[in-house]
């Protein structure tokens, strides 16, 4: 990743069709939706992380061997203030906004209230959630903003706290096979209560509410969780799901809610209210999804920083786990802008190295050992590696494919490209867990070269087509696919 990647985008929203190469398969039909920062620098303004940049959206629409593209920022209260003032107005985690110094005193006084008591953003950057049939914009505060997801154009702005205590929301959430929506957010001193929220949003409408009604007014809290901390709650990115359980880690990474209040008038931004406690253990809540009760065990493993959940099954009497851990909080630290390097020689050695750390968990029912069955024992991720070649280093994609099993790897590589996350795709009525294609965003910085979705045999991990974009792709986080007949 490099300096180059926090250049402003440009938005394209009408459909642009993509030149393939290869064949992409007939029964691919549907809606890739990606989402990240597009926008970095407003006026003579810029943000100092990248992830605050303001929200670029990218769809990619798979139909009859064809793919289409476009993109759109999103039009959130954040964009808006932003462009009217010409500055950056809004605050994000990693850049903390001052108002104009022409500005007047009352104007300054507000400013500070707001920042004391944080009104946070809606520049919902992260990820894509479906509630019910809408699909919306989030990023990890109580603000989510409605899109269509064939136009992306923006709809409604949606507060998470008109209908849940929560201050923050994760943007992972799970999805069940009657297509619930579950999730889990933070409330922050609530009634002297500091707790995370479990909760559901039904597919259907409850009985007496219409079907176009806001999905997020039938939500089910499943159960709270106190904190073991009132003022230093764990930061939560994603949590686990399997049949029967929900798998919260509450992590000895935290957020100190004093000095958020106080951030603003230090002068420090609300990222640096993070802190990582290493001498303290992590804990690992069970919860049972039909009852909402955590179990009885407790269970405890050492420190460790988790952004994402990898996987989650039961299988003999056990709960199994697997995450991407890291040994500080390095990986956040490396995304500011000031950190992020062209492609000069320089290899970065100073980030924790991530690993990846199972969790076997024994689970006890009233019947004594209970047994549930969810396998899936392949996974598949993206990185950018940098490797030596005449003397220079150049950057490689690779795409891996990793059997939890056998421990294989395989890989799809190539040089001077930056992929995003791999998305499988299930081939309709597939024989094998692998049965299907991995879709791949991949920024291509070859000259002359365009950046292309990437389609890979998700068996033999060959490549059976790209589509070549005609136009930028740009560095995203987070995305969802949307059959084409839903």
């Amino acid at each position: 990743m490099s300096a180059d990647f926090c250049k402003n985008a440009q938005e394209r929203p009408e459909p642009v069709k993509a030149e393939v190469k290869g064949n992409i398969p007939s029964w691919l039909q549907g809606t890739l939706l990606r989402n990240g920062p597009g926008i970095f620098s407003v006026g003579e303004t810029s943000y100092e992380h990248w992830f605050d940049g303001m929200s670029l959206m990218n769809s990619f629409t798979f139909k009859n061997g064809e793919m289409t593209h476009r993109s759109r920022f999103l039009r959130s209260d954040t964009y808006k203030a932003n462009m009217e003032a010409e500055r950056i107005v809004v605050s994000e985690m990693g850049t903390m906004a001052y108002p104009d110094p022409s500005k007047n005193f009352i104007f300054k006084a507000i400013t500070l209230l707001n920042h004391t008591i944080p009104d946070f953003t809606d520049n919902g950057a992260s990820n894509f959630i479906r509630y019910g049939s809408d699909y919306f914009a989030t990023s990890e505060t109580n603000y989510i903003r409605k899109i269509d997801p064939v136009t992306l154009e923006s709809q409604e702005k949606v507060d998470y706290t008109k209908y849940l205590p929560v201050n923050m929301v994760t943007s992972h959430p799970h999805y069940d096979k009657e297509g619930n929506t579950y999730n889990i957010g933070t409330t922050i001193a609530e009634k002297g209560k500091t707790k995370y929220v479990l909760f559901k949003v039904p597919a259907v409408p409850q009985k007496g509410k219409s079907k176009d009604a806001l999905a997020l007014k039938s939500v089910e809290t499943i159960c709270s969780l106190p904190c073991r901390s009132l003022l230093t709650p764990s930061y939560c990115h994603s949590f686990g799901l399997t049949d029967n359980y929900i798998i919260f880690i509450e992590q000895p990474f935290k957020l100190d809610i004093l000095k958020m209040a106080t951030a603003y008038m230090r002068g420090v931004n609300w990222a640096s209210c993070l802190k990582f406690c290493p001498e303290e253990n992590t804990l690992i809540h069970l919860i049972d999804r039909k009852t909402g009760k955590s179990t009885e065990i407790k269970y405890y493993t050492g420190a460790m920083v988790v952004y994402h959940h990898v996987n989650a099954f039961e299988d003999d009497g056990h709960v199994i786990i697997d995450v991407i851990a890291y040994n500080d909080t390095s990986l956040y630290e490396m995304f500011y802008v000031r950190n992020l390097k062209d492609n000069t020689g320089v290899k970065d050695t100073g980030y924790s190295t991530p690993s990846y750390r199972r969790f076997v968990l024994p689970i006890l029912s009233d019947k004594g050992v209970a047994v549930g069955q969810n396998l899936v024992k392949l996974k598949y991720t993206t990185a950018s590696a940098v490797k030596e070649k005449e003397g220079k280093l150049v950057c490689q994609a690779e795409v891996a494919k990793f059997d939890t099993e056998t421990k294989n790897m395989v890989y799809w590589s190539e040089e001077n490209c930056l992929p995003s996350e791999a998305v499988f795709i299930p081939r309709p009525n597939g024989e094998s867990e692998d049965d299907g294609v991995v879709l791949v965003a991949v920024v291509n910085r070859n000259p002359g070269q365009s950046s292309f979705m990437l389609i890979l045999d998700a068996k033999t991990f060959k490549e059976v087509a790209r589509a070549n974009v005609n136009g930028e792709l740009h560095k995203d986080v987070h995305g969802v696919f949307i059959p084409h007949e839903s």
